[in-house]
Parts: structure tokens; C-alpha cells; sequence
């Protein structure tokens, strides 16, 4: 039976967070997914239900929520013409490959392990946001053939095991070949949905054992969170571009880049020592 107050507990806990990501991802530009993972982990270790299977319950849940914002960012974003339709041709089919792999990968591995991963990934976002330059280039241009398909792959890989869209790897990416960042950003909100639609599917036959389930599951994904996020992130992501119109938000994502680190070195101790 669950308790009421359990309920509102959660529903308290899952307000907080999503108007936090909400405001982040328009303010900075950067996917809600790098907050939400931590942020779900904790919220339901605080409320009693860290297991084993903890992280796959935060990965899924955060990856369910990006199939929603990834929609209506595309949608945005292809109103103003910015999306590069040729890139997501191109590099969909092998970045849903690389995320259905995370996905298998995912379902193998302890809650530790997974902590371990996204605090090593985590910190390598932080770093990048925080000293990265957006005129940084590898190439005038953007893998082709194999490069591609590895890459693309990678990305999608990745991605799932920090439970993350397409932003955080795919805008760097996209950036370091000569794509402008506008384009890159753009874009890489659709890679979001390549990566999440099929990770999410995966993750809805990932079965978690009763005693470690949170209420409202359905696989391994947490309703309640899906949804309070969803609503709160639709609510707080115009605030967040608001601000960002009306400043320069280049040394927030500084400081964002800085919190990064800490939570992901944070994420590494609680995994290496607890």
C-alpha cells in the first residue's frame, strides 16, 4: 500500500527538481538529464529505496522525460530553420544503435558501476562547460563513413549511460567539425529523440524487483517522476530563456560547468566509497 505521505514526499521532491532542469536547460542550453540523474538518485535515496537497481530507475526515467522536451525543442527550433536535417539523416539510425547497446550494457550493471560511469562522463561535460571555447575544431567538416557510424554510435552509447539527450555530447561534437553552434544546438535536440525513444522502449521491459521499486512504475521507468518533470520543465524552460535573453549567460555556464564536476566527483566518491 502506498502512503500518502510518501506521495507528497516525492511529489514535493520531483516539483523542486524539475522547475531547477527546467530553468537550467533554457538558461544554458544544455539538456535537463545531466541535473535530473543525480537529482532522481538522491530523491529516492532519500526516500528510502536505494538498491542495485537504483540507477537504471534514474537513467530510464530521465531518458522517458527527454522524448517529451526533445519533441517540442525540434519543433522550436525547426520553426526558425536551424535544424540540419542532412546531419539527422545521416547519423539517427547509428546513434539509436549505440543507445540500444547502452541500453543492454545498462541492464548488466550494478548501481555502483553505473555511478562510476556517469560520474567519469560527468566530469568530462564539466570540464568542457566549464573551460571548452566554441572555436575549438578537429575538422572543417563532419565525419563520413566509418568515422561516422563509430561515432555516432559512441554518442548514443554514452548518452544512455548518463541517462542524458543529445546536447551534452552532440553539441561539443557537432562544434569541434565546424557546425555553428546555433545549428549544432539545434540539432542536436533531435539526436535527443534518437537516442531516447529506443532506450526508453528497452528500459520498459527492464522488470525491477518489487522491494526496490518507487510507486508508479512501469518497467523500469518512474511515472510520477515522468510526469511532474515533464509539467514542471514545460512550466520553467521560458523562464530560463528569458534570462538567458537578458544577460550574457556565458559565465553561468561556467559556474554550471564547476556544480558539474563537483556532483559528478560527488557521484564518484558515494560509488567508490559507500
Amino acid at each position: 500500500m502506498i502512503e500518502t505521505s510518501e506521495l507528497l514526499m516525492m511529489l514535493v521532491l520531483l516539483l523542486i527538481i524539475g522547475g531547477i532542469a527546467g530553468v537550467i536547460a533554457g538558461l544554458l542550453g544544455v539538456g535537463g538529464g545531466i541535473i535530473l540523474v543525480p537529482a532522481f538518485y538522491f530523491a529516492f535515496e532519500y526516500l528510502g529505496y536505494d538498491s542495485i537497481h537504483l540507477m537504471q530507475i534514474c537513467l530510464a526515467t530521465s531518458l522517458a522525460t527527454i522524448i517529451i522536451t526533445s519533441i517540442r525543442s525540434v519543433q522550436a527550433h525547426h520553426r526558425k530553420n536551424a535544424v540540419d536535417w542532412s546531419i539527422i539523416k545521416k547519423w539517427t539510425l547509428s546513434i539509436s544503435l549505440g543507445a540500444i547497446v547502452g541500453v543492454i550494457f545498462a541492464a548488466r550493471l550494478s548501481s555502483s558501476a553505473l555511478m562510476i560511469i556517469f560520474g567519469v562522463l560527468g566530469i568530462c561535460v564539466g570540464l568542457y562547460l566549464s573551460f571548452g571555447k566554441v572555436d575549438w575544431r578537429i575538422s572543417d567538416e563532419m565525419p563520413k563513413g566509418f568515422k561516422r557510424i563509430f561515432t555516432a554510435v559512441i554518442l548514443g552509447f554514452g548518452s544512455v549511460l548518463m541517462g542524458i539527450g543529445g546536447g551534452s555530447f552532440g553539441v561539443p561534437m557537432m562544434t569541434l567539425f565546424n557546425v555553428p553552434i546555433h545549428r549544432a544546438i539545434a540539432t542536436a535536440s533531435a539526436f535527443g529523440f534518437a537516442i531516447a525513444l529506443p532506450s526508453v522502449i528497452g528500459f520498459l521491459f527492464l522488470k525491477i524487483p518489487i522491494e526496490a521499486r518507487p510507486p508508479l512504475m512501469i518497467g523500469s521507468i518512474n511515472l510520477l517522476a515522468f510526469s511532474v518533470i515533464v509539467f514542471m520543465t514545460f512550466l520553467t524552460t521560458p523562464i530560463g530563456v528569458k534570462i538567458a535573453h537578458s544577460m550574457d549567460p556565458k559565465p553561468l555556464k561556467r559556474i554550471f560547468g564547476i556544480f558539474v564536476l563537483v556532483m559528478a566527483l560527488n557521484i564518484l566518491r558515494k560509488a567508490i566509497w559507500n
